[in-house]
């Protein structure tokens, strides 16, 4: 990828993650990135193009993150990798977990796909430890996860802690410090 091609891509992501995919023409950034219009056009065809380029990059990351849960053997340390992994996210990529969020709701986009290897995971933790409802344990815990993840986004990492604390007591894994 281009350097021009990447800095489109990250100004765009700051913009979306901060004003809505709607709300961002293509002319605020091609200004912001210090670049002509015509050349996100050229690279991405239009907005649309732009967004599914970014959304291109969530499924990789997504990959990413998930992997140390999804390689886990160990049902407790699954458990526990899911319950830290909010915690884990560097600082630096907080807009592209925002916008995430956020297109979530402003174009209706589910993520179940992106989220069905980690749920298969946890499931399965769950069921090894004898759960009686693995699957609905799961989802629980899933759900719980993605609003600790708003609010680190929103109020940051400080303010989730205790959560993080509570659920690691909960499932019986030692309080990380």
């Amino acid at each position: 990828m281009t350097d021009k091609k990447e800095q489109i891509m990250a100004v765009a992501l700051e913009l979306f993650a901060n004003e809505g995919f709607k709300g961002v023409p293509t002319s605020k950034i091609a200004k912001n990135a210090g670049v002509s219009e015509g050349l996100i056009f050229r690279h991405f065809t239009n907005k649309q193009g732009l967004l599914e380029a970014i959304l291109g990059l969530a499924v990789e990351r997504t990959t990413q993150v998930f992997r140390h849960v999804i390689d886990e053997t160990n049902p407790k340390k699954v458990i526990e990798n899911t319950i830290v992994l909010p915690f884990n996210i560097k600082t630096g990529d907080y807009h592209f977990w925002k916008l995430q969020f956020k297109l979530k709701w402003e174009l209706e986009l589910s993520g179940k796909e992106k989220m069905k290897p980690l749920m298969d995971k946890l499931s399965w933790a769950f069921g090894e430890l004898s759960y009686k409802k693995p699957d609905q344990e799961a989802q629980m815990l899933s759900h719980i996860i993605e609003s600790i993840s708003v609010g680190i986004l929103k109020d940051g990492l400080e303010s989730q802690l205790s959560l993080m604390n509570f659920l690691l007591d909960k499932y019986e894994i030692a309080p990380k410090n």
